[in-house]
Formats: C-alpha cells, sequence, structure tokens
C-alpha cells in the first residue's frame, strides 16, 4: 500500500512540475490563417505542454489595438508589412520574422446555386455586374482581401456599380454572408471561404488580377518568454506545417525562418 501511495505522489509531483513549467502563449493572428494556426496549435500543444491563447481579427484591427497598447502579445502572424513595421515601431524583435504561408482570393456562392463565370477577367466582371448583391471585407476594417478586391474594382471600373449592392463584412468570414443569404456572392480569401458549411467555392481569381496574401509571424518585445516565443515561430515555418498549409488552402511561403 505504502508502494503505490509512493508511486502516486510521485506520478503527482511530475505531473504538478510539467504544469508549472508549461508556458502560455499569447498569439495574434490574422483571420486567413485560423485553419492553419488552428491544426497547428493543437499539435503544437500535444508535443510542448505549453498553451496557445489566440486571437483572430483583420490585420488592420490588430494593428491598431497594438498600437494602442491595448493587445499585448508573445507572438504576432500579421502580413510581412505589418510585421515590418512593428519591428521599426519597437514592437517586435527584429531578426524574428518567418514568412509562414500565403492565400489567394477566390469567390463563393451559397451551395447549390449555380457557378458563375470567373475563367477570365472580362467574365469575372460580368458576374459581378449581373449578381444582385456582392459580398467583401470592408476595406475600412483593414482585412488584406478588401483592401485589396476595393482597388480591384476600381482598377476594373465597376466600383461604383458593384459597391452600390455591396455587402461590406467588417470581420470574419464573407462566406458566412453567403451561407446565410445575405448577398448572392462573395470575394474573399480562399483559405476562410473553405471551412464554411453551406457554400461552394467558384475557384480562385483569373491568374491576371489574383492577389497573394503572406502571412508572416514575428516575437513581441514585450514576450513574457522569448525564447518560447521563438520556438513557436519556428515550429509554425517547420516543413511538418506544409501538408496543413496546403490542406486549409493556402500555399507556402517562400523565406526560412530566422
Amino acid at each position: 500500500m505504502k508502494l503505490i501511495t509512493t508511486i502516486i505522489a510521485a506520478a503527482l509531483t511530475l505531473v504538478m512540475s510539467q504544469l508549472a513549467d508549461a508556458a502560455e502563449i499569447k498569439v495574434v493572428s490574422g483571420g486567413a490563417f485560423k485553419q492553419v494556426l488552428t491544426a497547428l496549435a493543437a499539435q503544437y500543444q500535444n508535443e510542448s505542454g505549453n498553451t496557445l491563447d489566440i486571437s483572430y481579427q483583420t490585420v488592420g484591427q490588430h494593428l491598431a489595438l497594438i498600437r494602442d497598447g491595448k493587445e499585448p502579445f508573445d507572438v504576432a502572424v500579421l502580413t510581412p508589412d505589418a510585421i515590418d513595421g512593428l519591428v521599426k515601431e519597437g514592437k517586435i524583435v527584429p531578426g524574428t520574422r518567418a514568412d509562414l504561408a500565403k492565400v489567394g482570393v477566390g469567390v463563393v456562392v451559397k451551395a447549390g446555386a449555380s457557378l458563375p463565370d470567373i475563367s477570365t477577367v472580362e467574365a469575372f466582371k460580368k458576374t459581378l455586374l449581373a449578381a444582385k448583391s456582392v459580398a467583401y471585407i470592408d476595406p475600412k476594417a483593414g482585412g488584406s482581401s478588401g483592401i485589396y478586391v476595393a482597388k480591384l474594382l476600381e482598377r476594373l471600373g465597376i466600383a461604383d456599380q458593384v459597391n452600390a449592392k455591396a455587402v461590406l463584412v467588417q470581420g470574419g468570414a464573407v462566406a458566412d454572408h453567403i451561407a446565410d443569404g445575405e448577398a448572392e456572392i462573395g470575394v474573399h480569401q480562399i483559405s476562410e471561404i473553405l471551412p464554411v458549411a453551406g457554400v461552394t467555392l467558384v475557384g480562385p481569381l483569373p491568374a491576371e488580377i489574383q492577389n497573394y496574401t503572406v502571412y508572416a509571424a514575428g516575437v513581441g518585445t514585450a514576450a513574457k518568454d522569448a525564447a518560447t516565443a521563438r520556438a513557436l515561430v519556428k515550429f509554425l515555418a517547420g516543413p511538418h506545417a506544409l501538408s496543413i498549409i496546403k490542406a486549409k488552402g493556402m500555399e507556402p511561403a517562400s523565406s526560412p525562418p530566422k
């Protein structure tokens, strides 16, 4: 009986020691990387024993909160420009940026709807003009796809017509608004379309007007445990992430972790 008690006590001591050593890492991330990060977070937590506290918003929303001092973080997953800007502002450690993945923009309709023609730039224009309503991220919300789509509509000369019937989404998945019937067609990053039930990805934008958003990670200068934060960034950029990145509608980024 004493032996069993001793073994149990030793096991409890080991577990408590491991829990005490475990770290909680605060991560802020752009929404388009959510599906990849969620999958990698589960693997990371199982392997390391550390936990991730993740907040998802548009890149612009995160930047506003960080600059106002309202969003502390250990690791940020944003666009390269955003990461580099925060390095200059002294909020991310120089040399810690690692480009993780990139994602293109696609078109989405409600499941069961006929698929519109987006095979060429002209066909895409006609599809948007013919739609009763078009949803995309409000560029004022700071979402990468919304900023690009707004500029693209101007470039194509159809901004006034499309914006007159646009459903501007403040954040989250545009595809949710398509599934709910709030808009007939949506334009958003492919990784944010694929996980939404009740919709169909029509396909990516034509190559001539496609835009890829890269997501990169960096370690915060105020990170509670800089070494653990750096290790997380290297984990996210590791070769084991490639299959998850592709499965979630994204593509590998080219630059290795620093």
